[in-house]
């Protein structure tokens, strides 16, 4: 498995995961088509699209990177955010709310989909290693270890531009957090949910942004979380043997070490009906 390709995604109201065998599962709202995987192959990473939960909101879409460097697509394309087709070389995927990013090899971005807030002009990034896409916004970090972010900053979300020795980045609705090479974590916008107070964390070694909530996966295989808890989204300090999280707007999920999911908050679309998901793909790095 690629370094820095999930194999667990979040999204508005539903969850998706890739197998070891290279397919597909995803449960929750259907509604616009965005669980429809069930004839993918060769899948290696998936992205859900995510947005705050709001009477507007809700339709979503699924992305699916192969192992060949093309990429999959399904669910809501209102702003060509599925015209992914014709990609290749792709070597990470990532979804936010109407739009679909895609890492190259060569270490430049593709976007596709909405991107009038500027979420989508990352045309002009390089050398980047890993991506992620927020609501409005888009957050990346390059080899030499920064940070850039596009988009909406109405709540310094992508204030990143002093962050230095990162190693992975997540985007919330009006948040930034990373993962620095210490195992400590960042943070940037909106600090009234909560989402931003992970300033004392420490041996971290992955980390996943939700609407309003922020989750971490510490060395030990021990989750931690802040932010918005209203859900239950935050439920979860029992959790152990972690290797990977996905937050979406008002769920957690976890994947256990030995390919199972676990998860936490709300359930009403069936979004967090993954007891009986197996065989997920693992971290190679802590496979």
């Amino acid at each position: 498995m690629r370094a820095g390709t999930p194999a667990l995604a979040a999204g508005r109201r539903h969850s998706v995961s890739c197998r070891r065998d290279g397919t597909v599962l995803a449960v929750g709202s259907n509604a616009a088509g965005e669980c429809r995987v069930g004839g993918w192959g060769n899948v290696v990473a998936v992205a859900a699209g995510n947005v705050h939960t709001a009477a507007n909101t809700g339709r979503s879409h699924t992305v699916g990177l192969r192992a060949d460097g093309t990429v999959l697509a399904t669910g809501w394309n209102g702003d060509g955010q599925c015209d992914v087709a014709g990609w290749r070389d792709v070597t990470a995927v990532a979804a936010g709310w109407r739009r679909t990013l895609g890492l190259l090899a060569n270490g430049t971005v593709l976007a596709a989909g909405r991107g009038s807030e500027g979420q989508c002009d990352v045309r002009s990034w390089r050398e980047m290693v890993a991506l992620s896409c927020g609501d409005w916004h888009s957050a990346g970090v390059r080899a030499d270890g920064r940070a850039l972010a596009a988009g909406n900053n109405r709540r310094g979300q992508c204030a990143v531009d002093g962050w230095r020795d990162l190693t992975a980045v997540a985007a919330g609705y009006l948040h930034t957090v990373a993962l620095g090479r210490d195992g400590r974590v960042l943070a940037a916008g909106d600090r009234t949910t909560g989402a931003c107070d992970v300033d004392e964390w420490e041996d971290a070694v992955a980390l996943a942004a939700g609407s309003y909530h922020t989750v971490a996966v510490t060395a030990s295989g021990r989750v931690l979380a802040t932010g918005d808890n209203s859900h239950g989204q935050c439920a979860v300090g029992g959790w152990r043997d972690i290797v990977a999280v996905a937050a979406g707007s008002t769920h957690t999920l976890g994947l256990d070490a030995d390919g199972t999911v676990v998860s936490a908050g709300s359930n009403a679309s069936g979004q967090c009906d993954i007891g009986s998901w197996s065989g997920i793909r693992v971290p190679a790095a802590r496979a």
